[in-house]
């Protein structure tokens, strides 16, 4: 299979896209989401992995996972739900199999780390960090799918006291990949940082179910899946300006974005980073396409660098951008 052509971007002198987490230096910042990029060894094949900032990983569990039950991928007019349970094929086996290939992507590679005990994060964290080849790791406190998925997420003190635990295992940035189904967000985003997180992704998918009314019966095997792509775009920017507003590390956007206008919408509110997932299913040039269109965008503006435009929303007169008011956290 031949390699897509590079989309032309604008002539003359470009903006500088790059971005930095946790000391961890990015061309530009358009990222793909984990579980988008399977385990690698296609995907070079398909898109311009070199105009990619990065590429997250299937999540990772100490030991193989099949996943849920079928059906577990569904498309509804809003964006589609899955459920599809983790599965991936276990600690060993990518150390062995799947880091190698990864290495020689024309990318940088951040490890998403799964678990359903601190134990669990542990070992696969320190297991790829010895085996060297991963960028970062993206930790994920917040899958919808699997029973306890969220427990780490939904609380500010267990979700600090896995980053605690993690972080003197690795010198790597880690960025935690937070719950959006919780009441206070921003508590657990600070207690993330306040313990040593370098980053944070906001947020994972939405819980949701869709039924057969002909049937009453779910349309998923595992009854619920998590909801991404469009519909959740406005519900994810809530809660990306909500983080950004209350820490100072790096957010990583992540819910529903398919152009550069939406991805341009998460920076102005202040994300430093985006993850693409859904829309990459329908056209895996998506990514290319938004970096081109953030480029053109910026010089549009007379803007010489991506910093020049995060965090620039501006508010209705009379307004500030404070912090928001805290609130008890689920």
């Amino acid at each position: 299979m031949m390699k897509p052509e590079r989309t032309r971007r604008a002539t003359g002198r470009l903006p500088d896209l790059s971005v930095e987490i946790g000391g961890l230096r990015l061309s530009d910042p358009v990222m793909l989401a984990s579980g988008v990029a399977g385990h690698g060894e296609e995907l070079g094949e398909i898109t311009v992995l070199e105009h990619v900032g990065a590429i997250v990983t299937k999540t990772i569990t100490p030991a193989e996972r099949i996943g849920n039950r079928p059906p577990r991928l569904l498309e509804t007019p809003a964006g589609l739900m899955n459920s599809i349970g983790l599965a991936n094929v276990g600690c060993r086996a990518f150390l062995e199999e799947v880091l190698p290939r990864l290495k020689r992507l024309r990318t940088r590679i951040v490890v998403s780390v799964g678990g359903f005990s601190v134990r669990d994060y542990r070992e696969v964290l320190s297991r790829v960090d010895a085996a060297g080849g991963a960028d970062a790791f993206e930790v994920n406190v917040s899958c919808p799918n699997v029973e306890d998925g969220t427990q780490f997420g939904s609380s500010a003190s267990l979700a600090g006291a896995v980053v605690k635990s993690l972080r003197p295992l690795t010198d790597l940035p880690l960025i935690i990949k937070l719950t959006p189904d919780v009441t206070d967000i921003g508590a657990i985003a600070e207690a993330c940082v306040s313990e040593g997180a370098d980053g944070l992704t906001v947020a994972n998918t939405y819980k949701a179910l869709a039924l057969d009314v002909d049937t009453r019966r779910p349309m998923l095997g595992s009854i619920t899946g998590g909801m991404s792509g469009p519909a959740i775009r406005p519900l994810s920017m809530a809660k990306v300006w909500e983080v950004a507003s209350r820490v100072k590390a790096p957010v990583i956007a992540c819910g529903g974005i398919r152009t550069a206008r939406d991805a341009l919408e998460y920076i102005i509110v202040g994300a430093t980073a985006v993850q693409v997932g859904t829309a990459c299913f329908g056209d895996f040039r998506t990514p290319e396409l938004i970096v081109d269109g953030i480029a053109d965008y910026l010089k549009k503006c007379s803007l010489g660098s991506l910093k020049e435009l995060r965090g620039t929303m501006v508010l209705p007169k009379g307004q500030t951008r404070r912090r928001p008011a805290s609130r008890s956290s689920t």
